[in-house]
């Protein structure tokens, strides 16, 4: 059987935020934004649908970026 290891509240919240952090990567890669414009926007609290939807009404990904950011 596997050892548990404590964890601390801030430790268990980073992982997390960073797990929530790569999804907002993933789906505004999948979405059609560039690496750099999505790291920026998956990074801040930027609506991801909003941003998903800006780029399907035609907005360019840098602009939507300065709107939403």
């Amino acid at each position: 059987m596997p050892q548990m290891q404590a964890v601390s509240p801030g430790q268990v919240r980073t992982d997390s935020s960073a797990q929530v952090e790569a999804w907002r990567l993933h789906v505004l890669l999948q979405a059609g934004y560039p690496l750099a414009v999505a790291e920026r926007l998956a990074a801040s609290c930027a609506d991801l649908h909003q941003a998903v939807d800006m780029l399907d009404r035609g907005c360019t990904p840098h602009v939507a970026a300065r709107i939403l950011v």
